[in-house]
Formats: structure tokens, sequence, C-alpha cells
């Protein structure tokens, strides 16, 4: 039994861990706030594409060039993205992100030209690209190894109810007027202003894990940190990354699997030409965005249970099977389904939207996610998020415009000349086929590609992963004598094999010095 004053310190040590999760649990509920302010963003726009394209007589190319704008944006960001969250308190890039895309969102609806929503959109770009990585990096820190693609589920749940929520929203606001204002113009204005609430409440009440007892937010604490230092060490992060064959093969077939995706935002927009009202279209649009938000939440726990079971291939045959589900689907869906709006017609849409969104939601939550914590240092986590959006945003968005092009020029879809702010819904079924097609040609193709790209997985990630976790004991075990003399920085190491099931002889080479040692038996 011990002293009165070790009770005392024991039940401080206890009353100040349970202060600190309960901080970690607002964080959490927090960021997924912010997270469900970004998808809630991104899908406003598509909702009223229609709406935008009369009033700023603007055809379907241009109108998915706007994606293809921001995410160009996003990409040139990363190394800012970057150096942000790994040398500055998460919680405020989250919150300064979350601030600047409510400005670049405002500015959408206040804009008069084409031009002034691409310029309004790009800037966006800066906020998205700041708030991504560092989201996806807290979650990867607070989750459990085996329990990582759940909390990975979570995060997608949430962030899809925003993107239901901005769907519906715009959809229902993009007929109506609000004082005097028509309706897709305030619904930019006021998800401005919730975003920059949620900004504010992340700001003040949120936590970053690596702030605990005082710690701050940079790696490397024994070396002097500049500006240039720091970029430095971003820089080389990324080419370390880059440089991993798991990680590029996840990034090709993100590529790819992210197509489909993207190309659905003309989803409201076909539904509409086929004859469906506003209020029917924002039904069957939220059915599908919450079916991938239960298919997100689904597909975590799938890929946890899976690598339970078989450890090197439960999740890349998870992935598989979600990827190439998709191709049947999205047959029966834009090419099979009869062009018609009536009730029948509506529930068999929806459905089919709902058993879609629901098979196809698992890669990144059961798949991608997890693995990209698993093949680097915990060090590196935000830095492979970054990376990863990066590519697969900038190089995904082409497919609005690809969509656009193929329906004007291949399909045959021809753009009206009406000029009012608001219009009616009426049946166009030439324009509703046209589209179809096109979108089911930048869906069937690329989910072929993304399922036959998860293969190289088998080979490559079982020895990415346990170099990984080589690291991770090196960074623990290694005494600080050895480390000093060879001039070795943590999370900087290039890993060979003589066996790659085995890692108890492994060399370790210094980037900067090209000095190599061997530990044995580690």
């Amino acid at each position: 039994m011990g002293s009165p004053n070790e009770d005392q310190g024991r039940g401080m040590i206890e009353e100040g861990e349970r202060d600190w999760n309960r901080k970690l649990l607002r964080t959490l509920i927090l960021v997924n706030l912010a997270g469900i302010m970004e998808k809630a963003d991104e899908a406003l726009l598509p909702g009223v594409y229609r709406e935008i394209g009369i009033s700023l007589h603007a055809n379907p190319t241009r109108l998915g060039s706007l994606t293809l704008l921001r995410s160009i944006v996003q990409m040139l960001c990363f190394p800012l993205a970057a150096y942000l969250s790994i040398n500055h308190n998460r919680i405020h890039v989250v919150a300064a992100g979350a601030l600047f895309w409510a400005i670049a969102t405002f500015f959408v609806g206040a804009s008069t030209s084409f031009a002034e929503v691409a310029v309004s959109r790009a800037l966006n770009g800066i906020g998205l690209a700041m708030v991504i990585p560092a989201i996806q990096s807290l979650v990867a820190d607070a989750a459990e190894p085996d329990k990582r693609g759940l909390a990975f589920g979570w995060l997608q749940f949430t962030g899809n109810l925003g993107a239901v929520f901005g769907n519906i929203f715009s959809v229902l606001l993009a007929s109506t007027t609000v004082f005097g204002l028509a309706g897709w113009r305030a619904s930019f204005h006021i998800l401005a202003a919730a975003s920059a609430v949620a900004a504010f409440l992340v700001y003040r009440l949120a936590v970053d894990p690596r702030y605990k007892k005082g710690q701050n937010g940079t790696y490397y604490q024994n070396d002097p940190i500049t500006a240039s230092s720091a970029l430095k060490e971003t820089l080389n992060e990324a080419m370390f990354v880059i440089r991993i064959p798991t990680f590029r093969a996840i990034v090709a077939q993100g590529v790819a699997g992210t197509f489909p995706w993207a190309a659905l935002s003309f989803a409201p927009m076909w539904l509409e030409l086929i004859g469906f009202s506003h209020k029917v279209t924002a039904a069957i649009i939220g059915t599908f965005s919450m079916a991938g938000s239960v298919g997100g939440l689904l597909g975590g726990w799938l890929g946890d249970f899976s690598a339970r079971i078989s450890p090197n291939t439960g999740r890349i045959i998870l992935a598989q099977f979600s990827s190439g589900i998709g191709i049947p689907l999205g047959a029966i869906l834009l090419l099979i389904l009869p062009l018609k709006s009536s009730s029948t017609a509506a529930f068999e849409y929806g459905a089919v939207f709902l058993i879609t969104g629901l098979l196809i939601s698992w890669c990144g939550t059961g798949t991608n996610n997890p693995i990209f914590a698993e093949i680097v240092p915990e060090k590196m986590r935000t830095s492979i998020y970054a990376l990863d959006r990066s590519f697969e945003s900038f190089l995904a968005s082409f497919a609005p415009p690809v969509v656009g092009m193929l329906a004007e020029h291949v399909f045959g879809f021809v753009t009206s000349s009406h000029k009012s702010e608001t219009t009616d819904i009426t049946p166009d079924k030439m324009n509703a086929k046209a589209l179809g097609k096109a979108l089911f040609s930048a869906y069937a193709i690329p989910f072929t590609i993304c399922s036959l790209l998860y293969s190289i997985l088998y080979w490559t990630y079982p020895k990415d992963r346990d170099a990984a976790r080589a690291v991770i004991e090196i960074d623990k075990e290694v005494s600080p004598g050895i480390t000093e003399s060879y001039n070795l920085k943590p999370g900087y190491f290039s890993l060979q094999y003589d066996e790659p099931e085995k890692a108890n002889n492994i060399i370790i080479k210094d980037k900067s010095t090209e000095l190599q040692h061997i530990l044995s038996d580690t």
C-alpha cells in the first residue's frame, strides 16, 4: 500500500489522463466537424452545375474544369501544407485552412462571371490542401493499429454526411430565391458562414496530440528549426515516400479509382436531364451519399477483420472486390435503366444508387489509408497523406472535363442557350443519354484499371510494411551513442534486407553522409 503522497500523485496522474482523453475525444468530434464542412464544400458546386451553367453561360466542359483548376492549386500547395502540419500545431492548420476555404466559398456565390468563379475555386484549393492531410494524420496517430480502418471509416462516414448535406442543400435551393438572391448563390454564402463557425470552434476547443505535456509540434527537437530547414526536411520526406513501391502502386490505382467518383459529380445534372425534379434528384443523390457513408464505415471494419485473418493479403482482396463490383453496377445504372422520371423509376434509380454506394466505398477506409499508416514511420504520416491527396486529387480532377468533352464531342450533348438564373426541370432525354454514356466511359474503364493495379500490392506491401516496422523499432531501441556516431536522424533510414521475410539483418543508410552500418539481431 502506497503512502498518502504516492496515492495523491497517482490520483493526479489518472485525473490528468482522463482530462487529456476528454480533450482528445472533443478534438476528434471537432475534426470530424471540419471534415463534414470540407465534404459539403466539395459537394456544393456539382449540385448546382446546371444553374451555374445557365446563369454564367458555361458548358459541361468549362464546368468540369473548375474542379481541375482547384485540384491543380491543391497539388501545388502540397509543400506548404505538409510543412505547416509537420512543424506547427495541426489544429491551427485545420482552423486556418477551414477559414480560408470559407472565404473562397463566399466569393463563389458573389461571382458575376465564370472567370470569377474559377479564381474563387482555385483559392478554395489552398484551404483544402491545408486541412485534408492534417485531419488524416491526426486520425492515424490517434487510432490503434488494429482499429485504424474503423477510425478512417468513421471519418469517411461523417465526411459523407457533409457531402449529403452539401448535395441536398444546394439542389433544394437551386430553384429558389433567397431574399432576391438566386438559390445557388445563397447556398454558397450560407455554407461559407457555417465553415467559418467550424473553424473558430476547432481553433478554440481542439488540441493536437503532439502537444501533450508541453511537447512542441516539431519532430527533431535537437536541431535548430528554421523555415528553410523545415521545408528541406519536408521535401526530403516527400522524396522518401515517393520511392516506396506500395505508395506508388496505391497512388496509381487511386488515380484510376477516384476518376469514377469525380465523374459522378455530373450525376445530379444527369438525373435532372432525365426529368427528375430537384427534390427527387436530391433524394437520390442523398441516398447514394448516405450509402457511401455507411459503406466506408463497413469497409473500414471489414478491412480490419480481413487484416486479422490474412495480414498480407486481406486488405488487398477487399479493395479489388470493391472496385470490381462497381463495373456491372455502373452499367445497370447508366446504360440499362430506362430514362424515365416516374415514381417507379425514381425507386429503381435510388435502389441501384444505394447498392452502388454501399459496395464501392471500401477502398479508402479498408485498404489505402490503413496501409499508408503502416508503410512509413509515424513521423512521415502527414507527408504520405498529403502526397496521396495531391496526386490523386489532381489527376482525378481531369474526370469532370473529360466527361464534359465526351458528352459534347462524342455522344452529342447540346448546351442550352437559356439565360435565366433559375430553371424548371424539363426532360431532355437525348442529352441525358449522351451524358450517361460519357459517365459510363469515365466509370468502367478506370475501375477496371484500379482493380488490376491493386495486384501489385501482393508483392510490395508486406516488404514495405516490415521495413517501416523495423525503422520504428530502431527509433525506439538504437542507443543515442550509435545514432550520434553515424549522424542518423530517426525516420530517415533506407532499408534493405538479405531476406525479405526477416528483419534481423538490416542495412541502415544515412541519407546525408552515405555511411552504412549493419545492426544484426536488432
